[in-house]
């Protein structure tokens, strides 16, 4: 399988075609790809906020304020995907990661469980020392954001990541700072419409041997 092919076709969507909407299993399968993303210590501290129904998507846009090109993505996309960070690594967060790990048979006894605790504990304090909690929480997110954008690529679903939006406010219409939470991309889904322009552009990156280093 030609799997550069998916990252090859894939594009960062301007205008959907609002009558296309995503099949439900679809959706679901989107779901489960992002669930499964990797993160450092499998902290996973992330949350995902989908909106489908008309009603569900205007409340995103209300997060759009000052980003007026980005509203219209919103609105006509079949799907938008809000992908959330925690706002800190709690010990209550911790627990349930730990709980869950040994409820899926990860440990083959305590001594296994009280180690995988003790070093995720040890990464977390680490870049809480550092002052780099949120950032490193940020980066499990965005494995997650890549994870979504090419899975949607491999099911041919065309997606549109963005950042240009107020977190603030969609943090506060979403109710999100209440359960420890802040919007960090929001990701149209859908289909691409003729309109949009970026789909007949041709793709541009740096060429091989800029961006690689063999050693042999």
């Amino acid at each position: 399988m030609n799997l550069s092919r998916f990252a090859k076709a894939r594009h960062s969507t301007k205008a959907f075609d609002a009558s296309r909407k995503i099949p439900a299993a679809v959706i679901e399968e989107l779901k489960e790809l992002v669930r499964f993303s990797p993160s450092s210590v499998n902290s996973q501290p992330w949350h995902f906020v989908v909106a489908e129904s008309d009603a569900a998507r205007a409340r995103i846009v209300k997060g759009m304020d000052g980003y007026a090109y980005n509203e219209p993505k919103v609105t006509r996309a079949s799907h938008v995907m809000v992908l959330c960070v925690r706002t800190d690594m709690d010990d209550a967060h911790l627990a349930q990661v730990l709980a869950q790990e040994e409820t899926d048979g990860r440990f083959a006894n305590a001594e296994a469980k009280a180690g995988q605790e003790k070093t995720r504990a040890f990464y977390v304090n680490l870049n809480r020392e550092r002052n780099a909690l949120n950032a490193w929480m940020e980066k499990q997110a965005y494995l997650a954001l890549g994870t979504l954008l090419i899975g949607a690529a491999t099911l041919e679903i065309d997606a549109c990541p963005m950042e240009g939006f107020d977190a603030k406010a969609l943090d506060a219409e979403l109710g999100l700072r209440e359960q420890g939470l802040t919007a960090l991309a929001v990701v149209a889904l859908g289909y691409h419409s003729a309109d949009d322009f970026n789909a007949k552009l041709p793709k541009s990156r740096l060429p091989a041997a800029t961006v690689f280093t063999d050693l042999g």
